[in-house]
């Protein structure tokens, strides 16, 4: 290692430190400061990260469920006894990650494992500066169309990413059609459902299938669909099909957790079966469980050890995460494009769920366009006993939303100011209620905000 770099480095590393050590009495939030002052500093900060490292670098990526997928597999290493770095603020451009980094990292030590959640445009970006060693792709849905494009437009980019590392190892989504043309030429590991049973009262989604073409240009079939283009696919026209998965999971799907029973072959060619329950709520959040589970397998870590992960995790803010404010139950998960909302809204049960806040913004980090509201299963809620409270810049287009879903537009409360209706949600949630707010991503950082002074 070049003297010049190291002493660049540490710099960096220190000016870094001490900027979040500032941030962090001013109670400010800003996640990825410290990070963008490193790479002025020093421009290879993130190369330091192949240095140190003395096992595997994993990173993550894909539309939805990166931030629980590698937050639980942080986790479970965490559980291992191995260290760890980890972005787990879920800043995931290159200037988060090496926030993460500068924060995380202890002067002249080495770590066994990185995990490294990433935006799916900026991967390539960062593999200019690391070597990964795997890449997990958890599924590809459309997204802040102002920002990424179509699917093929994101599957591209993460192609791009694969190109640049022919030893790259790939755990797949083998249930994501747009995702079973990826590093063809790479070790690939494949995950997935056989079948889901339901326990709760939302079984089938209610929203129309996304529309997704096979390569060949031949609309694809369905055996089994779970949700949106999510499910056991095949090409009547030129037999392309689901992949067989190497970890090949059944789940049972509860209202506050799930279970998941997997089958996978173990270093010496034997299949295990194996059990698992994952106090997360939703079939997504299984999904993620079960990247999370299969990826800690391939690292050759115990199952029990897993399990202990899996019960001990703390969700991120937003992601499916339980409070108690005020004596009063929340549980708060972030909603930003058509399926991922479907799939949150599909949790809703008013036995459990008695108060109910939507919280839609549209800045630039939400995504301008607002039109995913319209593509999104919200009338699932049509039947709902309570009233729905409803805020943020765009409330308004939440309320006019909810009115052309079937919901009574009497019930609709809108108070746009997020503070204000941050409180009255509380205050009219009774202590053996629960309040589930759904938020897009700055109305998110916004409440965590409100959150600290409640």
């Amino acid at each position: 290692m070049d003297i010049k770099d190291k002493i660049s480095f540490y710099t960096a590393l220190f000016t870094a430190k001490g900027i979040n050590k500032g941030l962090h009495l001013m109670k400010s939030s800003g996640t990825s400061l410290p990070g963008l002052v490193a790479l002025k500093i020093s421009k290879n900060f993130l190369s330091f990260l192949s240095k140190y490292n003395e096992k595997e670098i994993i990173t993550v990526t894909g539309t939805n469920g990166k931030t629980t997928t590698a937050g639980l597999l942080a986790h479970i290493l965490k559980t291992s006894q191995h260290s760890v770095l980890h972005n787990e603020k879920g800043a995931n451009m290159l200037s988060g990650i090496a926030s993460a980094l500068a924060v995380n990292y202890k002067p002249f030590s080495r770590f066994d494992y990185a995990v490294l959640e990433s935006d799916e445009a900026y991967l390539t970006k960062l593999y200019d500066y690391l070597k990964a060693n795997y890449l997990l792709v958890t599924n590809l849905f459309r997204d802040q169309l102002d920002r990424y494009g179509e699917l093929d437009t994101t599957a591209k980019k993460i192609q791009e990413a694969i190109d640049k590392n022919k030893d790259l190892k790939l755990f797949i989504n083998a249930d994501d059609p747009m995702l079973s043309q990826l590093g063809k030429n790479n070790n690939r590991i494949f995950y997935g459902f056989d079948n889901i049973t339901y326990k709760n009262q939302q079984n089938e989604s209610q929203a129309p299938a996304e529309a997704v073409t096979c390569a060949c240009g031949s609309a694809l079939q369905y055996s089994q669909r779970y949700y949106a283009h999510i499910g056991s696919y095949y090409c009547s026209s030129c037999n392309m099909h689901r992949p067989e998965p190497d970890y090949k999971g059944y789940a049972v799907i509860y209202d506050d957790f799930s279970e998941i029973y997997l089958k996978h072959k173990d270093n010496n060619g034997q299949e295990k079966e194996l059990y698992f329950k994952t106090p997360l709520v939703g079939l997504y959040n299984a999904y993620n469980a079960l990247a999370a589970i299969s990826a800690s397998l391939e690292l050759n870590i115990p199952a029990e050890v897993i399990q202990q992960g899996l019960d001990s995790y703390k969700s991120v803010f937003g992601r499916a995460e339980k409070l108690s404010i005020k004596g009063k139950n929340i549980l708060v998960q972030l909603i930003k494009n058509p399926t991922g909302a479907s799939e949150v809204l599909r949790t809703v049960n008013p036995a459990t769920s008695s108060r109910l806040l939507i919280a839609i913004n549209d800045n630039y980090a939400d995504g301008r366009d607002v039109s995913w509201l319209w593509d999104a299963d919200f009338e699932l809620l049509k039947d709902y006993p309570n009233s729905i409270v409803v805020s943020g810049i765009r409330a308004y287009d939440m309320a006019v939303r909810l009115k052309y879903a079937g919901f009574d537009p009497q019930k609709i409360e809108i108070k746009q100011n997020l503070k204000e209706a941050v409180e009255y949600a509380l205050n009219t949630t009774q202590q053996n209620e629960q309040l589930l707010i759904m938020p897009t991503y700055t109305a998110l950082l916004d409440m965590q905000k409100i959150f600290r002074k409640l």
